[in-house]
């Protein structure tokens, strides 16, 4: 949207995300995710602090500001504190021992890794009373007394179900793949079949909007 927008006005804003949910890992999601977040904390604050030029421990201590900062950046409040530092010690993990280890095994596999750690920390992030994060994560690991399969939750998966599948698709390259491979062929269907495919995904977007009483901005509380 906000590439489009600028683009109206005459201006080039950089790709911000690259499909982050086909990551084979952490380290790699952050460099899909949130693109121009994370270059400017690399340029500003990491290789400022030294990067990975004064030794390992250095290097560990920076990562840990940088994503202290990061978390800070998204809030003043200890969830986002806790969801940097999480991420944070994540890549150091990685960087130790994990990264040679996720190359080794099948990708498939490695993604089920990087999307259980960016779901955990969804929670982290979603939640500004702990005491809430807790008993959302000692649900969804069968940990308390509620049970993450009951009618609460068939009735959601229920209404959402097209928009989840949909949502799992639209998070891949395979769309964009299918658009390349058309405009090579005929560059005038490909205009025609976007700009149906731009109408559908407008239309949706407002019904979803029109059958939600409540819509905060969701940076109101950054």
């Amino acid at each position: 949207m906000a590439i489009g927008l600028a683009n109206i006005f005459g201006m080039d804003f950089d790709e911000n995300f690259n499909y982050p949910y086909i990551s084979k890992s952490i380290t790699e999601f952050w460099r899909r995710w949130h693109i121009t977040l994370g270059s400017w904390f690399r340029d500003y604050i990491y290789i400022p602090l030294g990067g990975n030029r004064k030794g390992f421990p250095k290097q560990i201590r920076n990562i840990l500001i940088v994503w202290f900062l990061t978390g800070l950046w998204h809030g003043a409040s200890w969830n986002f504190v806790i969801w940097g530092l999480f991420f944070g010690i994540i890549l150091i993990i990685e960087k130790i021992v994990l990264l040679k280890l996720l190359e080794k095994i099948p990708k498939w596999i490695a993604n089920i890794y990087t999307m259980f750690i960016v779901l955990i920390s969804w929670v982290i992030f979603a939640f500004e009373d702990l005491t809430t994060v807790k008993n959302y994560l000692l649900t969804m690991f069968h940990f308390n007394e509620t049970n993450i399969i009951n009618a609460e939750g068939l009735y959601y998966l229920k209404n959402y179900f097209i928009i989840i599948v949909i949502g799992i698709i639209l998070s891949t390259p395979l769309i964009s793949k299918i658009f390349k491979k058309i405009e090579e062929k005929q560059s005038n269907i490909r205009s025609i079949l976007i700009t149906f495919v731009y109408i559908g995904i407008l239309l949706l977007s407002t019904a979803s909007l029109v059958s939600d009483s409540y819509n905060p901005f969701l940076y109101f509380r950054f």
